[in-house]
């Protein structure tokens, strides 16, 4: 309802006589003006008397004759009345002949009549533009979208909220749309900064809010209610019935926001906040908009904005460095253009390298005032997170990234699971993380910087040592168990227990597994080169050992060599001989791998010489066993004959069962190379049932591709074909990318040689496109057989498909 529509109408019923109202209705019917006046619902009136919203009801419908004083004295209180129209409202409920009197009188009776509250001036509060907006076409987009779904729903009053992260421009799109649809808001639009997260000053109270509102629509001083519920219903009072654009900026939470919503059709609310503000969704039915970073393309049309194409042109690289180190926030790359535009001779790759180095990057992004300075910008969202929550958002400042998991969050903060769910979901609720898949959370560059600033300047120095032991602790830990899971039968190692606080994860099975190892990998390889630069040697050593087979099957051979040069590096600074010895030889296998020979060979002799040197007969036998697979990799199969042979004697002579299956295999595999086919199925055929004895999928899948290799050549197609698609399957439910390949192609072959052509085209089209991803040199071996097919004649290459041994380190 318009204001004033509802207002007392000057009391002129109050002179009535009781010949014509009675007695109760009389203070009914004033009672139900004096509410409306200050915009209350029964409901709100109710809850700030003291009364039940059923006594009011009565009392409006004149259902109760003679109220009692004191709630008449509540009633009043809650109205705002002064003293005289207190008087005057228990008068006229005692039956007795009373003319209502004005505010502005002081308590002196008269008959002046109460001019009714209207918007004398419409308000056009909305700030200028700022230049340079660039990008943003999506949400501008949506929230038009969501301004004309609400028109033609009618709906009761329309919230939309703009969250973000600090500094990405919420306030800029939130003015810039509320100036494009301003012409759907002709009764004016309001704009109020509630402080929320300003330097330098506390957010707005809902008083201030509130009387900052009144304000702006002109209301008297002297007409404003004493009370903020009086307050609010006055100000939903001259909202109603009105179409007016509500921008409430940079709010703190849904609780500074509720009071200054309208309550009738017609007005729009948008709301910034860093703040998700979910509880505006869930009770009032807001519209939620994530305003993400800009995009590389975005933050270059911004700087060239700033500091015009050519200087960009003239400095590419060095402009495209600046992008990636603002990380695409907005107030970053405006502070950066700032310092360029001030220094037009300053060269754009010297901006750059200040930017560079992370312990001063913060310094850099500094306009000179608090609401250009990321720092403290920064500072305003994390002052308002509760202790516990930025002890840990401290914690993950010591993380190395790209991202963390919950469970890991727990170790790093020595916290049950439960309560650091709750933190990781606050601090995404304020924007200071990212859910960027369920249950891993991320924040981009500039955050992590300021997070590692305060994990430094705040605490001591053994409580960061001790949390980053922890978190290495977790990742070995669970390492450790998902490659147990996965290779069960792999020579183990011992890591020390967790330190108190650590809860490492238990994958339940290959699937858990595999997928643990996806999630994690790229965190496990900077937690390797965290823990070589932060003196936890073990670590470094340790977790390359744990993610050997996954880096293995999943082609990652250069991302191998370098974490296992730093293990190498680790164990020798620890004087672990055994250690040392066995990255040596998980540094060969990758070089292997790339075929870099000599690298391979180099370590090799390396690995056997230690392990020779501390009397280690199965680390002697995984040595004979790597070079056994290297050998035959290099096509010289004596010599892979050779050392498998000296590994099986080995493993027999300590009772190694899955050794003795793992080098029969690979003596299978030799003799199959060599055309000794039967002696190949006989020796494949023991290290299966060896393989099953001890439950070593992985190894049975190879020795599976090594019997269809020996069938396929004793001219059994149809078991082959068999012992294939067994290895296959174990393959892809491990997730072993190259062996599904190579078993791929000799299914290929096995099909050509059955005359199945385009069934054999399909295998190796499938591991053609494995390798390709991979990257690997066997893909121009698959791409000539899929060549041959074409041509007529017999496939030169069907005899001799890929060289494999099925050796798992």
């Amino acid at each position: 309802m318009a204001a004033g529509d509802n207002d007392l109408q000057g009391c002129r019923f109050v002179g009535m006589s009781a010949v014509n109202a009675g007695q109760g209705r009389r203070l009914g019917e004033l009672l139900t003006s004096l509410r409306n006046l200050a915009g209350m619902t029964q409901e709100e009136l109710a809850g700030v008397s003291g009364l039940s919203a059923r006594s009011i009801s009565d009392l409006e419908r004149g259902r109760v004759a003679r109220p009692r004083r004191r709630s008449l004295e509540l009633l009043a209180a809650a109205l705002d009345l002064d003293p005289a129209q207190a008087k005057a409202l228990i008068a006229i409920a005692r039956g007795a002949p009373a003319r209502w009197p004005d505010r502005a009188a002081s308590g002196t009776p008269g008959t002046t009549e109460h001019k009714p509250l209207q918007l004398t001036v419409t308000p056009r509060q909305l700030p200028g533009v700022t230049s340079g907006f660039v990008g943003r076409s999506a949400g501008l987009a949506t929230l038009s979208e969501w301004l004309g779904s609400a028109a033609r729903a009618d709906q009761p009053v329309t919230i939309v909220t703009i969250a973000g992260a600090a500094g990405v421009g919420k306030t800029t799109l939130a003015i810039r749309w509320g100036h494009q649809v301003a012409e759907h808001f002709p009764d004016g639009q309001l704009w109020l900064n509630l402080r929320g997260f300003t330097p330098a000053a506390t957010p707005l109270s809902p008083a201030e809010a509130i009387r900052a509102l009144l304000d702006a629509l002109h209301v008297p001083p002297d007409q404003i209610p004493v009370t903020l519920d009086a307050q609010a219903g006055m100000y939903r009072s001259l909202l109603a019935g009105r179409r007016v654009l509500v921008v409430l900026d940079n709010a703190r939470d849904t609780g500074q926001v509720r009071p200054l919503l309208p309550g009738s059709p017609g007005c729009l609310v948008v709301v910034t906040s860093r703040d998700k503000l979910v509880g505006l969704a869930a009770t009032n039915g807001a519209r939620l908009l994530h305003l993400k970073l800009l995009s590389a393309a975005e933050a270059r049309q911004l700087l060239e904005g700033r500091l015009g194409r050519n200087r960009l042109a003239a400095e590419p690289d060095a402009a495209d460095e600046l992008i990636r180190l603002c990380a695409g926030l907005p107030l970053a790359l405006g502070i950066t253009a700032a310092r360029a535009s001030a220094t037009p001779n300053l060269r754009l790759a010297d901006l750059a390298v200040q930017l560079r180095d992370t312990q001063t990057r913060l310094d850099v992004l500094d306009g000179g005032d608090a609401p250009s300075s990321l720092r403290a910008v920064y500072f305003c969202s994390y002052r308002q997170l509760s202790p516990e929550t930025a002890r840990l958002f401290r914690l993950l400042g010591l993380h190395p990234g790209p991202d963390i998991s919950a469970a890991a969050a727990a170790s790093l903060a020595a916290r049950p699971l439960r309560q650091v769910h709750q933190a990781l979901t606050r601090l995404t609720e304020a924007h200071l993380l990212t859910e960027q898949a369920p249950g891993r959370y991320t924040c981009h560059d500039l955050l992590r910087v300021y997070a590692q600033e305060l994990a430094h300047t705040t605490g001591s120095e053994p409580g960061r040592e001790a949390a980053i032991g922890r978190m290495l602790d977790h990742y070995l830990h669970t390492a450790h168990s998902a490659t147990v899971v996965l290779r069960p039968s792999r020579e183990p190692i011992t890591p020390a227990p967790p330190r108190p606080g650590v809860t490492p994860e238990q994958p339940a099975g290959d699937q858990h597994a595999i997928a643990w190892f996806e999630a994690e990998h790229h965190v496990l390889l900077a937690a390797v080169a965290l823990a070589a630069s932060t003196g936890f040697d073990v670590h470094a050593w340790q977790i390359p050992w744990a993610m050997a087979d996954f880096l293995d099957w999943r082609g990652y051979w250069h991302q191998q060599v370098a974490v296992q040069h730093i293990a190498v590096a680790a164990a020798a600074r620890l004087g672990d001989t055994g250690g040392h010895a066995e990255a040596r030889r998980l540094l060969a296998k990758p070089y292997t791998r790339l075929g870099d020979y000599d690298q391979a060979r180099a370590h090799h002799a390396a690995c056997l010489e230690l392990y020779q040197q501390t009397g280690d007969r199965a680390g002697q036998a995984r040595a004979h066993q790597s070079l056994a697979w290297a050998n035959e990799r290099q096509g010289r199969l004596g010599d892979a004959l050779g050392h498998a042979g000296q590994a099986h004697r080995l493993y027999e002579a300590i009772g190694h069962q899955a050794g003795q299956a793992r080098s029969l295999n690979n003596i299978g595999y030799c003799h199959a190379q060599l055309g000794h086919y039967q002696q190949a199925q006989s020796c494949c055929e023991q290290a299966l049932s060896l393989w099953r004895q001890v439950g070593d999928r992985n190894g049975e899948a190879a020795t599976w591709d090594s019997l269809g290799y020996a069938e396929h050549h004793l001219g059994h197609h149809a078991q082959a074909l068999s012992c294939y698609q067994h290895a296959l399957r174990i393959f892809r439910e491990l997730g072993d990318r190259y062996y599904e390949a190579a078993t791929l192609t000799h299914l290929g072959d096995t099909r050509h040689a059955s005359a199945e052509l385009q069934l054999a085209r399909e295998a190796w089209q499938q591991a053609l496109a494995i390798l390709d991803d991979l990257r690997h040199p066997d893909a121009s071996q698959v791409r000539a057989k899929l060549a041959s097919t074409d041509k007529p004649g017999p496939l030169e290459s069907a005899a001799r498909p890929e060289q494999h041994t099925g050796e798992r380190g």
